[in-house]
């Protein structure tokens, strides 16, 4: 199982339309990633007279991946910023 590690960071606003703070504004930045390792099921995949191995993840749905190729997202930390009411724009 391939771990990924993801720091979140999200601005938030209020607006008249929605008062309850909301994001406008999310960015993820992954901090690690721990590999899973090689494919334990490989696909045989034919066209024609060619045949080749791929791994189950480019093949399969992932309820039918084996434990390498599943990817899991981990987030570590999530941050919230409010930045307080939106500013109007005066229409000229």
């Amino acid at each position: 199982m391939t771990i990924v590690l993801v720091d979140l960071e999200r601005v938030l606003h209020t607006c008249p339309a929605h008062p309850e703070p909301h994001p406008y504004d999310i960015r993820r930045t992954v901090v690690a990633v721990i590999p899973g390792g090689p494919c334990r099921t490989p696909v045989t995949v034919r066209c024609g007279a060619q045949t080749a191995l791929i791994p189950c993840h480019r093949h399969e749905p992932e309820k039918r991946q084996c434990g390498a190729c599943r990817i899991i997202v981990t987030e570590r930390t999530i941050t919230d910023i409010t930045t307080g009411t939106r500013p109007t724009q005066d229409v000229a």
